[in-house]
């Protein structure tokens, strides 16, 4: 894992790269490099997990080729002896090098063929062309500004940023999107002029200024695909192999553990072939779980440890909040609104601090084999529209009056059933978006300039059209297939990516892993989602190693105990947002709208942590990107 970045017929190019470079180190601590010639110019930051010799560094330079790439390749034993077979000779063992002549042979009709995650820019001397690659699912970011004939591409938007940010333009569009999402959809980017390579495709840059695109991967072709598969298959043996693969290191490798059903199994599965992996996992303060009600998941992961013989370790999440707002805001890249990326970032640096330099996790599975409440929600909304209103309506209105918290606990349970009567009756794709989205059309609008009314409609639009892009006719595939477009990439990979990178550690996600992704498709709704059990194929499949008390018990959560830190360690920093925060001075978001959020949360009559978490995330973003600016 590491960092890229480059220029490619850009006014000052090699001084650029160097900056760039330089606000990639983190991502890189042991090693960096820069390669020149005419008008490319690309830089690297290492961290050196496979093959930590010089034979691994990069750029990397052989027989006319350049080469700057961040990722792994698990299937590159295969691929070596293929080429190795072909005649051709390797220097060391990377997989970098693999990479670089797989391109040589074959170019881009052989992207198809890396099974791994992975954003690179190829070189090509004798063309004098430039190719930047993003891998099939969008676990690894690559962003880009063209300018004329130029290109300048980074790992980060930071990078970016920090160097063009007088020149980039915040999209109001994209803000918007975030806080109906909480996170900034793969497909937008928080400035105008940057995008992000969209996932399984590549872009070529020639010297006349020509550009050529294309797709070599399309998740929902694997999807419809799927739907038509009649065969049979070993579930267990996809997600055992795609394990075992994560699991090439010349480094040591650990594990995330909650305890709950994914974590559990990647870890039971890695421990089989590591004995003695050690694993992390996160506890709350005692005032805090207490007041959220949250599960304790520490103790089923004590339970998993002690089965498998993993050397666990534990991560009491009592941060300095204030202090790590703004430092995870600036790492996070564009406005994310989960607090999820402080347990990563916490759990990275204690690993880091332990040696560890590569991460297992289990993110990806609730998506792909309908694991989140939302998933069976949706379905049971379906049944709950049938009975009849004079039934429904008394339901609704005692849940309305009831308080989501009092001075001293959180009640868990009418946050549920708030949160579902809010789209239980509405049609599929708007209750799926609802399920899972900050506002409905009009809360968005009327918490925003009233200028941003087009934003709002086509940030809506834009949900639908990707829920509606597919000829699926099973209803939890198509939820499927939409959380795997839309929340994976957007926020998921993301904030996994970046939070855990700042602690220059490597998160793998076996999971989302193609031929995981191709198996999870071929399964039908009604074997995903079984009465009111949710993920039941892929419990099937961990029972094989699990005990029954782990595959069924109730569902964690890998988040934060977000409504103790606003009633507490943020209550003055949401009041100074409120009043004084520079997206209300400068019109974006209503002080009104934004107050009322803060006075229903206060009562106790409505659960607006989330939001307001995510609106302190975007005011520290964008007093970054106004600094940027100015500066």
């Amino acid at each position: 894992m590491c960092g890229i970045a480059g220029a490619y017929s850009w006014p000052d190019g090699g001084p650029l790269t160097d900056r760039l470079t330089k606000t990639l180190a983190h991502r890189g601590p042991d090693g960096s490099g820069r390669y020149d010639h005419g008008e490319v110019h690309l830089g690297h930051r290492r961290l050196s997990i496979v093959d930590l010799t010089e034979t691994g560094a990069q750029p990397m330079v052989k027989d006319g080729l350049a080469l700057t790439y961040n990722g792994e390749l698990y299937n590159a034993p295969e691929l070596r002896k293929e080429l190795e077979a072909a005649g051709v000779r390797f220097r060391g063992t990377s997989d970098t090098e693999v990479l670089l002549e797989a391109w040589r042979k074959w170019g881009t009709e052989g992207l198809h063929r890396l099974r791994g995650m992975f954003a690179f820019g190829v070189f090509d001397e004798r063309s004098g062309e430039l190719v930047l690659v993003r891998d099939q699912l969008g676990i690894k970011p690559l962003f880009l500004v063209r300018r004329g004939k130029g290109v300048a591409f980074a790992s980060e938007l930071k990078a970016l940023a920090a160097e063009l940010g007088g020149s980039l333009t915040v999209d109001d569009t994209a803000l918007v999107a975030s806080l109906l999402y909480y996170w900034v959809p793969d497909g937008r980017c928080a400035f105008r002029e940057a995008e992000k390579l969209p996932p399984g495709s590549w872009a070529r840059f020639r010297p006349n200024g020509d550009v050529e695109r294309g797709t070599f991967w399309s998740l929902r072709q694997v999807a419809e695909e799927g739907a038509a598969y009649e065969g049979e298959f070993d579930l267990n043996a996809v997600i055992e192999d795609s394990t075992r693969k994560h699991l090439i290191a010349d480094v040591p490798v650990a594990t995330f553990l909650s305890g709950g059903l994914d974590s559990s199994y990647l870890t039971a599965l890695a421990a089989r072939e590591r004995p003695g992996i050690s694993a992390y996992t996160i506890g709350f303060r005692a005032e805090d779980a207490k007041f959220e009600a949250m599960p304790d998941d520490l103790m089923y992961a004590k339970k998993v440890a002690a089965k498998f013989g993993v050397d666990l370790h534990e991560i009491e999440i009592a941060p300095q909040v204030l202090d790590l707002l703004p430092r995870m805001t600036y790492h996070l890249d564009e406005p994310i609104g989960d607090p999820a990326a402080i347990n990563s970032y916490l759990i990275c640096t204690a690993a880091r601090e332990a040696g560890v330099k590569v991460m297992l996790s289990g993110m990806g599975a609730d998506e792909l084999f309908a694991g989140y409440r939302k998933h069976l929600a949706n379905k049971i909304a379906v049944q709950y529209q049938r009975v009849p209103g004079l039934v429904r309506r008394p339901v609704e209105s005692l849940v309305d009056r009831l308080p989501v918290a009092t001075s001293k606990r959180g009640f868990r349970s009418v946050r549920f059933a708030k949160r579902f009567l809010s789209f239980a009756e509405l049609p599929e794709e708007t209750a799926f978006r609802r399920s899972y989205t900050m506002y409905d059309q009009a809360e968005l609008a009327g918490l925003l300039n009233p200028d941003l009314a087009g934003a709002v409609d086509d940030v809506i639009t834009e949900h639908a059209d990707t829920y509606h892009d597919n000829t699926l006719s099973d209803f939890v595939n198509r939820m499927c297939l939409a959380d795997s477009r839309l929340f994976l990439p957007g926020l998921n990979l993301a904030y996994t990516d970046r939070s855990s990178m700042a602690a220059s550690t490597e998160v793998r996600t076996p999971f989302v892993d193609i031929e995981v992704v191709k198996a999870a498709f071929r399964i039908p709704g009604d074997k995903k989602i079984v009465k009111r059990q949710g993920k039941m194929a892929l419990k099937e499949a961990a029972l094989s190693i699990l005990p029954a008390e782990i595959v069924h018990r109730p569902k964690g959560l890998f988040s934060a105990p977000l409504r103790a830190w606003m009633s507490r360690d943020l209550a003055p920093l949401v009041r100074e947002v409120t009043n004084e925060g520079e997206l209300v001075k400068a019109g974006f978001l209503r002080r009104e709208a934004l107050q009322k959020l803060v006075d229903e949360d206060a009562s106790g009559q409505q659960d607006r942590s989330k939001h307001l978490w995510h609106i302190l995330t975007l005011e520290y973003w964008y007093r970054g990107a106004v600094s940027a600016r100015t500066t």
